[in-house]
C-alpha cells in the first residue's frame, strides 16, 4: 500500500511538472496566461526574503570548513591546499546543498501549507468552476520563481562561504583577505560554479513539485494541513540529498 501510493504520487509530480510547462506554452491561445507579476513576487518570497539565512550560514559553513581543513591538513604540510578545497567543495557541494535544505524547510513548506489551506477550504474547486486552472495558477508560478532564484542564492552563498573560509584561513596562511579572495575564484573554473548552478535547479524544481503534491493530497482538516507541511520539508530534503549524490557521481565523471 506504502508503495503504491509513493508511485502514485510520483506520477502526480511529473504531471504536475508537464502541466506546468504546458500551460506555459499554450496558456495565453486559452486565456490562461501566466502573469509575470505572479513569477516576480516568487522570486521575492523564495529568492530575495531568503537572502539573509543562506548569507549567514554560508559564512559560518565557509568559517568552519577552513578551521576543519586546515587542521586535518596541517598533518601533511599541506596548509595552502585549504584555499582550493575550500572554494571547489564550496561551489560543487555545500552550497547547493545547504541552499537547497533552507529553501526546502522556507518554501517548500510555504507551498504546501498554501495548497493543502485551500484544498481543505475547497478553493481548487472554486478555481475551476470559474475557469482557473490550478497548475497554472498555483504551481507555474513558484516553480519558476525557484528555477530563477536558487541560482542566485547559490552564487550568493558560493562568495560568502569562500569569504567566511577567508576570515579563518587568511591569518593562517599570512595572507590579506582580499589576496585570498583573489587566488580562490583564479583557481576555479566554468566546471565548478556550473556543477552548482545546475543542482540548484533541480533542487528548486523538486522543492516545488514536492510541496506541489503533498499540498493536493491534504486530507483532515486544519491537522492535515500540518501533517502535509512537515512531510513536504521531509521528503524535499530527502529527495535533496539523494539528487545531490547522483548529480555529483555523474557530474564528477
Amino acid at each position: 500500500m506504502w508503495t503504491f501510493q509513493a508511485v502514485e504520487r510520483v506520477g502526480f509530480a511529473m504531471r504536475l511538472l508537464w502541466d506546468s510547462f504546458y500551460w506555459l506554452l499554450v496558456g495565453r491561445r486559452y486565456k490562461q496566461k501566466l502573469r509575470l507579476r505572479q513569477v516576480v513576487e516568487q522570486i521575492r518570497v523564495n529568492g530575495f526574503d531568503a537572502v539573509p539565512i543562506v548569507t549567514a550560514l554560508a559564512f559560518v559553513v565557509g568559517m568552519m570548513l577552513s578551521i576543519q581543513l586546515l587542521y586535518a591538513l596541517s598533518d601533511f604540510g599541506a596548509e595552502s591546499q585549504v584555499l582550493l578545497a575550500i572554494a571547489k567543495s564550496v561551489t560543487r557541494e555545500f552550497s547547493p546543498l545547504i541552499t537547497g535544505v533552507i529553501v526546502a524547510g522556507r518554501s517548500g513548506a510555504a507551498i504546501a501549507a498554501r495548497i493543502g489551506s485551500q484544498v481543505v477550504s475547497q478553493e481548487i474547486d472554486a478555481l475551476k468552476v470559474i475557469g482557473v486552472v490550478p497548475v497554472r495558477y498555483l504551481v507555474l508560478p513558484p516553480l519558476l520563481g525557484l528555477m530563477i532564484s536558487m541560482p542566485m542564492l547559490i552564487i550568493l552563498a558560493d562568495v560568502m562561504a569562500i569569504f567566511g573560509g577567508s576570515v579563518f584561513g587568511a591569518h593562517q596562511l599570512n595572507m590579506s583577505v582580499s589576496a585570498y579572495m583573489v587566488e580562490s575564484f583564479n583557481v576555479l573554473v566554468v566546471g565548478d560554479v556550473m556543477q552548482g548552478l545546475v543542482k540548484s535547479v533541480v533542487f528548486g524544481v523538486i522543492i516545488v513539485l514536492v510541496g506541489a503534491t503533498t499540498g493536493f493530497h491534504v486530507t483532515g482538516g486544519a491537522e492535515g494541513v500540518g501533517r502535509a507541511t512537515t512531510s513536504a520539508v521531509v521528503i524535499s530534503i530527502s529527495f535533496i540529498v539523494l539528487a545531490d549524490m547522483i548529480a555529483s557521481y555523474f557530474l564528477t565523471q
